[in-house]
């Protein structure tokens, strides 16, 4: 069924249906077995080798290297509908999907070259950015050091999602010298220990926890300069709302479909049957119509990203400076409202269908646990002031963050 007879609207280009008609076979079959790895704790490998060998993983990689060239607005309109299928794949291939637009974004050269053909082929790069304990907004703990003609690299890092379903992991470093790079390292080299130790009560097959680098081999083409497109923040921040908008149609279906069987009704209700009372309508109406507008929201400020993206092409320094802020804009003005929907919605569709909802095997619960998670990645409780800042004083979002202890 199309996007928009499934009455979730248009799609953001001609080529969408087309285009998402490749992957909704795929997942459909992830979906069927979400709520099983969820309730037995099953890492979804399989299914991300699924998403690998069905191209998904390469589609904002340019066809002439193997990709499908998707714009943004096509990406995240596609996470949407993977996210309904089973949120932690979205979350899962985040950091992928940020490696991804870096080497869009970096000009022509042998790095640019090299990842495109890899990514192309369908390799998977996760993230080692984040540090517990003693890190610094300045600095990483984790470091490479001099050892003959190469490096050994050492350190420990934490949210490292998806970084045990890749077949490689981008680190973020500090140098011999104080300075912030990256390197990329095989995710099967020696030294390197990817834990399975994430206990987070959301999005709990992600992969996000301990990543360990013990004395682990660099050479020099490993080593990249630390380069952030410009639009990260608001990127990675917009696949969280994604990831909270599909969420919000595969709980809006699954209550759909629980009070369409459901034959036990109440003395006090309005019809012998739950789907035919008009209140228990009205609260799965209200599941949808946030699971809508989230999803709305998601696409018009993916169109700002394309526009950052587009930007950075122009020659114009000042234009793509503008676009960027912007974009920034949109997704912080979108956060809030997005987190909000989904936060409720996850909470009153318990309303629908009484004390039956908190049986375990129905899984109901994984969707507030996965909102919840969520909205905490995001650094939600600044957008309002920012926004807020640049509607009454017109300042401009900041561009860049990083987060330090945690």
């Amino acid at each position: 069924m199309s996007h928009i007879e499934s009455g979730w609207g248009a799609g953001p280009s001609s080529r969408y249906e087309q285009l998402a008609e490749r992957f909704r076979p795929v997942f459909q079959k992830i979906h069927a077995g979400a709520i099983e790895r969820e309730l037995q704790r099953q890492l979804p490998l399989e299914q991300i080798a699924w998403l690998k060998q069905g191209g998904f993983t390469a589609l904002r990689v340019p066809e002439s290297h193997g990709g499908l060239g998707a714009t943004l607005p096509e990406l995240f309109a596609l996470l949407i509908e993977l996210g309904e299928a089973d949120s932690n794949l979205v979350q899962s291939i985040r950091g992928h999907l940020g490696f991804v637009e870096n080497v869009l974004n970096s000009g022509s050269s042998p790095f640019r070259d090299k990842w495109l053909t890899r990514l192309g082929r369908g390799e998977i790069v996760g993230p080692a950015w984040s540090e517990t304990g003693d890190a610094r907004q300045s600095e990483f703990s984790t470091h490479i050091a001099r050892s003959g003609e190469s490096w050994r690299l050492n350190g420990r890092k934490f949210y490292t999602t998806g970084s045990l379903y890749s077949d490689w992991i981008d680190i973020g470093i500090t140098d011999e010298n104080g300075k912030g790079v990256s390197v990329t390292v095989s995710r099967t080299a020696e030294g390197v220990t990817v834990l399975d130790d994430w206990n987070g009560f959301g999005q709990t097959l992600t992969a996000s926890g301990t990543a360990i680098f013990a004395n682990v081999a660099i050479a020099a083409d490993d080593i990249n300069e630390e380069i952030h497109f410009r639009y990260s923040p608001a990127f990675y921040q917009l696949i969280h709302l994604a990831t909270l908008a599909g969420i919000g149609r595969a709980q809006s279906g699954e209550v759909a479909q629980q009070v369409a069987s459901r034959t036990r009704t109440y003395s006090n209700g309005n019809a012998p049957r739950a789907a035919q009372d008009a209140q228990i309508l009205q609260v799965v109406g209200r599941l949808r119509g946030a699971a809508y507008s989230s999803g709305a929201i998601v696409l018009h400020a993916a169109s700002a990203l394309q526009r950052a993206y587009d930007a950075h092409f122009s020659g114009d320094q000042d234009h793509e400076n503008h676009a960027v802020a912007i974009a920034e804009l949109e997704v912080s003005q979108s956060l809030n409202v997005v987190s909000d929907l989904l936060l409720n919605a996850s909470s009153t569709l318990f309303d629908a269908l009484g004390a039956s909802a908190t049986l375990k095997p129905l899984a109901l619960d994984r969707f507030w646990r996965n909102v919840r998670t969520l909205s905490s990645h995001n650094p939600r409780i600044y957008k309002d002031r920012i926004v807020g800042d640049f509607a009454v004083n017109g300042t401009l979002p900041p561009e860049q963050w990083r987060i330090g202890v945690a």
